[in-house]
């Protein structure tokens, strides 16, 4: 009943903006609050990883957190912005210490508005997040939601 109720509430919210000629801002709130975590490793393959939750953003209406550890990350982040905003992405910028998978875990535990993770793929990704069973490990098996590898040359696959 409390979802029904916060539906109809965020309705009328956007009709009265509608109304008021805030039509943006209607639109933010009818489509939700749907966001993709793009988690930046600050490898040159990151680029591609951007290109499919940029694209993947465009087509669910959804807004992108972009999440990385690292600081060679945050030198593309400038070029990312500039995309972003040309695209009319609403986008948030996290900058965590430590571990990619547990700030990933930790991240996606806070927000419940995360449709998938989309991460870069590369073989320290793949040896941490793989058992030599070939199973995800428990750390990944913890993840609230979907997670999306990218790769170079490949199409993404889901983990």
């Amino acid at each position: 009943m409390k979802k029904l109720t916060k539906k109809l509430e965020d309705i009328m919210s956007a009709a009265a903006f509608a109304e008021a000629g805030e039509f943006e801002t209607a639109r933010e709130i009818i489509k939700g609050k749907r966001r993709i975590l793009l988690a930046l490793r600050g490898d040159e393959s990151d680029v591609n990883a951007f290109r499919y939750a940029l694209s993947m953003c465009k087509r669910i209406n959804a807004g992108l957190d972009i999440l990385y550890v690292s600081e060679s990350a945050a030198t593309l982040l400038n070029n990312f912005k500039n995309t972003l905003e040309k695209e009319g992405v609403n986008y948030v910028i996290a900058e965590k210490t430590g571990c990619v998978k547990k700030e990933i875990i930790d991240y996606t535990e806070k927000r419940k508005d995360i449709q998938f993770v989309v991460i870069e793929s590369s073989e320290v990704l793949n040896i941490d997040c793989k058992q030599d069973d070939g199973t995800l490990s428990d750390a990944w098996k913890k993840l609230k939601c979907p997670l999306v590898l990218v790769s170079k040359g490949a199409s993404p696959s889901m983990a």
